[in-house]
């Protein structure tokens, strides 16, 4: 339903700020929607990175499990891997980007030195410690990413609705209000003109 205000000067430069006011509001809303967008196809780059040399690295850690398995017994790996402590060594920070808050998922320090005892292990054993830790890392830059990749598009969703609103809606009602008060006073002007004119010929 189309809004109609009464044609007075007073609705006419209300009308005319909130036309000017919708403006600015979707300039601003389209340059935020540009700029989450450059946000988010970078995170995506920097995603693809991150899944290869988390294939890459998944592939090695395994190599190196199997093969300390090979050398040491797979009862003897697995007696040690319950040897090991919970990590709790992830924190979770926030950053903001034109108001969308992203997370920064940080390892605090990884757990390098090995928890078993070197007496009846192999080197094998510790080079599937180190590239699963290497696994560590690259997991956890890569759930940051993908957690700020669905936080972007939804913002970007979000932004892109009222940016539309404004640009399809708002902005054309008030224009053609603008345009019909100020054809009426233009025209209560000129009968106002006549009938004064007509007066003073009288």
């Amino acid at each position: 339903m189309a809004k109609t205000m009464a044609p007075t000067k007073g609705n006419l430069m209300a009308a005319k700020n909130t036309l000017r006011l919708s403006k600015q509001g979707y300039e601003m809303l389209d340059k935020k929607r540009n700029i989450l967008i450059r946000e988010m196809m970078q995170l995506i780059e920097d995603a693809k990175d991150v899944e290869v040399k988390i294939e890459s690295t998944f592939k090695s850690a395994y190599n190196a499990l199997e093969y300390a398995n090979i050398m040491s017994g797979m009862d003897e790996v697995q007696n040690l891997a319950h040897t090991s402590v919970i990590d709790e060594s992830v924190t979770v920070n926030l950053r903001s980007v034109m108001g969308v808050e992203l997370p920064i998922v940080s390892i605090d320090k990884l757990v390098d030195k090995p928890m078993y005892s070197f007496y009846s292990t192999n080197s094998a054993l510790d080079e599937a410690l180190v590239k699963f830790n290497e696994v560590k890392e690259l997991t956890v830059r890569l759930t940051e990413i993908e957690n700020s990749v669905y936080r972007l598009a939804l913002s970007i969703k979000k932004t892109q609705k009222r940016a539309n609103a404004l640009q399809n809606i708002t902005i054309p009602m008030y224009e053609g209000i603008t345009k019909d008060i100020q054809n009426a006073l233009e025209e209560k002007d000129r009968e106002e003109h006549s009938r004064l004119k007509l007066i003073k010929n009288k």
